[in-house]
């Protein structure tokens, strides 16, 4: 095989009007290699991907200099394609799986038939057999019961299980470059350990070039041979993975080792004083039913389980498990999102669970979330300074002055800038999205917050800045946070305790310390085994 690169990219220098988001990139992936793209969100990791798969354009950006030549023997100048060039190349040649699988997917069409489509597209198969194919896809990526899954629509998928039927649709043809943009994001530890080494084996059976973009270092140093690290659309360091852990060179790349939360290195916080719980949740349970049909038996489906939790003011809950377990079924039900099949909900010494609708809209003032989705959870058509201050707006009636007033003191809190009021949510990137989502929850100062994935879109510096300000409003406040999340390293960060989840029933809970240092149940340790470490393959 020749030793030419698949994927060359010269002097790449990408725009959004008069914002340069990539200055004079250049790199280039070989057969079998993976080149992590890492940097802060805003970095310019996302825009290179678009760039180098020619969707930036739909995104109101464009290619101001530079070549991207895909291929071998003959490459092909994907920089000077035109669309219906492109449509052969893309998914057949070059493969994304992109960050925010809700809105990459059709909501009105079933999983089987999205995935079934890019079989169609560029294999030439029936419907019939791309639909057989589609389910050995899902299955591939240990997606569970994946016949049942065909016919089903992606809000009834759980965020990880929408992210592995992306991985999926970008694998579906075997491409000969797959560009990862954050693919593990919304994935827990062992379905992300799985992906990962699904990821490996493909690439070394098709000889396939992995451009990954990440902000997780432990993914790096588990999927990576070599790493650029950006910023601000500059390249600050390019080097092999086990030379930038060991020695990085540049500032920049210190520090972004310095902020990569490592399991087992977190400070332990000192359990908060007994007194009554803020949110206390008795015996709650929620099922899914479907009624079947002609062609479908009825099914039942468990998702939370007899589920007892306390948090105190001021105490963090730390919640973990798998993609599909209960855990965002749990917090939509702790809202009243989704209404519980029985159980009590305790909020502040009242039971919402039998409130009516007026009653409730008045308690959410006390109980918040941060949505682990943060572009599908903002609404595109609002300015970000009503976007953040609704929840006061409708509990409170602010004033124009007032809200202003109020959004420039949330977008500070977030480290965002006070003129980002006057943008949308699609101007900023998912990590700075997500900081919008969280401003908005604390707009009503909230007794709890529910934190479904709070920073799962964040890089690892932006990520170590939000949480501290959450621990930060937390001692000034008396918040207390249910913090879900599949990074347990960050759980340990953040977390006075930690409860496990398994199939909709809480199987373990207890002190930060006491689960990570001596778990009692098997699913408990099968989680921390499967925890990515920040150290390159070759070093451990």
């Amino acid at each position: 095989m020749s030793d030419a690169p698949i994927l060359s990219v010269e002097n790449l220098s990408v725009s959004f009007g008069s914002h340069v988001a990539v200055q004079d990139l250049s790199f280039d992936i070989r057969a079998g290699e993976t080149l992590a793209l890492v940097g802060e969100s805003g970095s310019g990791k996302s825009a290179t991907a678009l760039a180098v798969i020619r969707l930036i354009e739909r995104e109101g950006g464009r290619i101001k200099q530079g070549t991207i030549r895909l291929g071998q023997d003959d490459p092909v100048d994907v920089h000077l394609l035109d669309d219906k060039q492109l449509s052969n190349v893309r998914g057949n040649r070059i493969s994304m799986i992109f960050q925010e699988p809700m809105t990459s997917l059709n909501p009105v069409m079933r999983i089987g038939e999205q995935v079934a489509e890019v079989l169609r597209r560029h294999q030439n198969l029936s419907r019939a057999k791309a639909i057989a194919a589609a389910e050995k896809a899902l299955d591939q990526v240990r997606i569970p019961e994946p016949k049942r899954r065909l016919s089903q629509y992606p809000h009834e998928l759980s965020g990880g299980l929408r992210q592995r039927v992306m991985i999926a649709m970008a694998l579906a043809c075997r491409p000969e470059v797959l560009i990862a943009d954050e693919p593990t994001t919304a994935l827990d530890v062992t379905t992300q350990a799985e992906v990962l080494a699904l990821l490996k084996s493909l690439q070394a059976e098709l000889g396939m070039a992995v451009l990954f973009i990440t902000h997780d270092m432990g993914v790096v140093a588990e999927v990576a041979n070599r790493a650029l690290v950006l910023r601000n659309g500059v390249t600050e360091e390019t080097a092999p993975v086990a030379q930038l852990f060991d020695a990085p060179q540049s500032d920049y790349a210190r520090m972004l080792m310095a902020a990569t939360p490592k399991l087992g290195q977190g400070v332990i916080r000192t359990a908060v004083p007994e007194q009554e719980p803020v949110l206390s949740v008795k015996g709650l349970s929620k099922a899914f039913h479907s009624g079947g049909g002609f062609f479908s038996r009825s099914t039942h489906f468990q998702a939370v389980n007899n589920v007892c939790l306390d948090i105190r003011p001021g105490e963090t809950l730390g919640l973990v498990g798998e993609s599909g377990c209960g855990k965002s079924t749990l917090s939509r039900t702790l809202m009243r999102l989704i209404e519980p099949d029985q159980g009590s909900v305790v909020i502040n010494g009242r039971d919402i669970v039998d409130m009516n609708s007026e009653e409730l809209r008045k308690q959410r003032s006390n109980i918040q979330m941060i949505f682990q989705d943060p572009y599908a959870s903002l609404n595109p058509r609002m300015k970000v300074r009503d976007l953040i201050t609704e929840p006061a707006y409708l509990h409170s009636g602010l004033g124009p002055t007032e809200r202003s007033e109020l959004a420039a003191e949330l977008l500070v809190k977030v480290t965002l800038e006070p003129e980002a009021a006057e943008l949308f949510a699609h101007q900023f990137s998912g990590g700075q999205r997500q900081r919008l989502c969280i401003a908005r929850a604390l707009s009503v100062s909230p007794k709890v917050i529910v934190a479904d994935e709070a920073v799962s879109a964040l890089d690892v510096s932006t990520a170590s800045r939000v949480t501290a300000l959450m621990q930060q409003l937390q001692d000034e406040l008396g918040i207390a946070f249910l913090f879900i999340s599949h990074d347990i390293a960050i759980v340990e960060r953040v977390s006075h305790r930690i409860a496990v989840m398994y199939k909709g029933e809480i199987v373990e809970t207890g002190p930060t310390e006491q689960v990570l240092r001596a778990p009692q149940h098997a699913y408990t340790k099968k989680l921390l085994s499967a925890v990515p470490a920040p150290v390159p393959m070759a070093a451990r």
